[in-house]
């Protein structure tokens, strides 16, 4: 599943010379696992990806912007249209970003072969 979701990020246009590439991973990994962290990212997620990361949740909130904000100026912003399966008028939020890449996800998981 790991090279799922870095395949996905690295298309996305997200290099792993970002630090929120790390915390992007181990986050969609942690949502596939439990859904109900899409239900409070600042609250769940951001803390248990400080956690594991040992570092603050401010940090991994503002490096997780640094990577949208990398995939919607210079990355593969068709890519994000067509995986959000609607359009994207602005850059989405973490908590959206994070929900469309790991439905995206699940659903090819159940299907066909990832992108």
């Amino acid at each position: 599943m790991e090279q799922k979701i870095e395949y996905l990020i690295r298309s996305l246009g997200i290099g792993a010379t970002y630090r929120g590439y790390r915390y992007l991973s181990y986050g969609i990994k942690l949502c596939l696992e439990n859904e109900d962290y899409l239900l409070s990212v600042s609250k769940m997620l951001y803390p248990q990806i400080a956690k594991h990361y040992y570092t603050t949740s401010y940090s991994v909130e503002r490096d997780l912007r640094t990577v949208i904000k990398v995939c919607w100026d210079r990355g593969n912003k068709k890519l994000l249209q067509e995986i959000a399966l609607r359009p994207l008028t602005t850059k989405p939020p973490s908590s959206e970003f994070f929900d469309i890449l790991t439905a995206h996800i699940k659903q090819k998981s159940t299907s066909t072969p990832l992108v």
